[in-house]
């Protein structure tokens, strides 16, 4: 296939400047830390001016904090910040094509003028810790200028890659644009004995898009801008890693350790290792653990690429031993917004498709030296985590509450979730009618189940209230045809056991429901792939698919909230909340019944 790199986008040169890596913090021997959260100016671009961002510790990403296992943190998270608001807010009319978006700049009279109003109200929310309800980042828990938040995290968990972010009520979407996202790290023995690559061999990128203002000649200013067309969520024109733009990063030829997150507000990233004529370099990349930790044994990582959602995370080893003198790239495959499209292993990669919002499908380079300093005795482990289990249905104790959530898509092309009980067959109206809020769903061989609506908003009532230590299995159902939605369920790891395509043609989008006899319908499930039957706190729901997950609400209690990680349909409404609370306390209170979590 011939070359088919792009020009540099409005003059930025591409793979111009290296791989910034964050800067390590680790707790002192009292097990506490203070991060402050504080305005500054950052260089994104060597031929870009500074950006002005609200970042932690000055730097974005924020440092990456990294602790062990079982060692309790308490991190005091200062608010400094003292700018306003650093990146434009506007808005282009719907009737304006999606990849004017992408582009750089915006007509003045478009902007928000509420946007330089924002004030740093802040709250950071430890993205797939174990930790109780008051220390997770409650979203209306911020707090201004001169104040702080204090939380403890116990890090009784699995290595794994967390991050923390800025989760602030209505505007998560706008403060984690601002900068506010960093990398933490658990390391365990487990991780240890497997003495995996390290120190500088161990690389974190941070993925994520900005795009900015312009000035009077057309270029870049470096200002943030955050640009939107109708409902369609952000997606910015230059991709950076580790806060650079199409950064390039000097590798030896020898094995790598790469912790690889998805901090994009809504870009998806579907992640190709090829050389200068966009040929996938085939045999190299292994994935060896997901969201929430390391899996059993190796995944290799092929031709349809590494798709990582907004909030997911991947470890990976990349063998570049015999790429000596090579010059490779990472390139993003994935259009926006997702909706789970599939990529065959032979399809071109590297191309930019503008239509679908990705101009630039470049993400950053490697290097590889001719040669490594010195001999290297890694060999790709056999096993990886012996401890792993693959769960299914019956691996979960009998007694597990079930939950059914639906994703319900307006006419207006808004998102909603839908918290669902199922209504007794003596309740259920004539054949033929259709209820707002009440959908049947029926699954190949089986009778219909009708489930009604009880919750559709943040602040409608509480209604699933879940026992400490509780196992549950929790049913999530797209019915919107566009969309792919990455679902993240605060405090819990769980497992996906199911996948299935759905027969939504009966969802009528306008009255809100089905009509009664005619349900949404699912037969045979799909095949899980193997890079998603590790531990995960993020699951994707693509539209028409049913999800099934399974976990223990364990390790702590409170109020805690689960939510879409893109983050515009976040802060568009697309989060609730859930309690958990000990056995013998809820036996004593009557209200705190198990609503909707029906056990069996």
């Amino acid at each position: 296939m011939p070359e088919t790199t792009p020009p540099p986008t409005a003059d930025l040169t591409k793979f111009l400047d290296p791989l910034r890596i964050p800067e390590v913090l680790r707790p002192g021997p009292d097990g506490e830390l203070t991060v402050r959260q504080v305005s500054a100016e950052v260089r994104l671009h060597s031929q870009l001016p500074p950006t002005p961002m609200w970042t932690y510790e000055g730097t974005f990403p924020g440092p990456t904090i990294e602790v062990r296992r079982g060692e309790r943190l308490r991190v005091d998270w200062q608010n400094r910040v003292s700018t306003r608001y650093p990146a434009l807010v506007g808005h282009l009319p719907e009737v304006t094509l999606p990849p004017a978006e992408n582009e750089p700049g915006i007509d003045p009279a478009l902007l928000n003028p509420a946007g330089p109003e924002l004030p740093p109200w802040l709250v950071v929310h430890l993205h797939g810790a174990v930790t109780d309800g008051g220390h997770d980042g409650w979203t209306d828990n911020a707090v201004h200028t001169g104040r702080s938040q204090l939380s403890e995290y116990p890090n009784d968990q699995a290595s794994m890659t967390l991050w923390y972010h800025d989760h602030a009520m209505g505007v998560t979407r706008l403060n984690v644009l601002a900068g506010l996202a960093g990398m933490y790290l658990v390391r365990d023995e487990e991780e240890e004995r497997l003495r995996l690559p390290s120190g500088e061999f161990e690389v974190p990128l941070v993925l994520c898009d900005r795009n900015f203002a312009t000035g009077p000649d057309g270029a870049p200013t470096g200002h943030l801008l955050h640009k939107t067309v109708g409902p369609l969520p952000f997606c910015g024109r230059y991709t950076l890693v580790n806060g650079v733009i199409w950064p390039h990063h000097a590798v030896q030829p020898r094995w790598y350790r790469f912790r690889v997150l998805n901090a994009a507000n809504s870009r998806p990233f579907r992640l190709h290792l090829v050389d200068q004529e966009n040929r996938r370099v085939p045999g190299v990349v292994w994935q060896i653990g997901s969201d929430a930790g390391l899996f059993g044994t190796p995944v290799p990582v092929g031709g349809t690429g590494l798709s990582l959602a907004p909030a997911e995370r991947a470890d990976l080893l990349v063998d570049f031993t015999a790429l000596g003198g090579r010059t490779l790239r990472l390139v993003n495959s994935a259009p926006a917004p997702a909706e789970g499209e599939r990529i065959g292993e032979d399809d071109p990669v590297g191309v930019p498709d503008p239509a679908n919002r990705l101009p630039d499908p470049e993400v950053m380079e490697f290097r590889v030296a001719e040669r490594a300093d010195c001999e290297e005795p890694f060999a790709l482990p056999a096993v990886l985590s012996p401890t792993f289990r693959r769960l299914s249905h019956d691996d979960i104790p009998h007694d597990h509450g079930h939950r059914m959530l639906m994703i319900h898509q307006t006419p207006q092309n808004m998102f909603e979730f839908w918290e669902m009980e199922e209504v007794p067959a003596a309740e259920v109206p004539p054949p033929g009618t259709v209820v707002d809020g009440l959908v049947q769903l029926r699954q190949d061989g089986q009778a219909e189940r009708t489930y009604r609506r009880v919750a559709r908003e943040f602040n409608d009532r509480l209604n699933w209230r879940i026992m400490e230590d509780a196992w549950e299995q929790w049913t999530v159902v797209n019915l919107g045809p566009r969309a792919l939605h990455p679902v993240h369920v605060h405090l819990i790891q769980f497992q996906i056991l199911t996948r299935a395509a759905c027969d939504i043609t009966t969802m009528d989008r306008a009255a809100g429901g089905t009509p009664v006899g005619k349900p949404v319908t699912w037969g045979t499930p799909s095949v899980i792939e193997p890079a998603e039957q590790g531990w995960k706190d993020t699951v994707t729901v693509a539209p028409g698919e049913l999800v099934r997950i399974a976990g223990q609400f364990t390790g702590a209690t409170g109020k805690y909230m689960y939510h879409c990680h893109i983050l515009d349909h976040e802060d568009d409404g697309m989060m609730r909340p859930f309690t958990v609370s000990p056995m013998a306390v809820m036996a004593l209170d009557p209200s705190m019944g198990d609503m909707g979590g029906h056990h069996h």
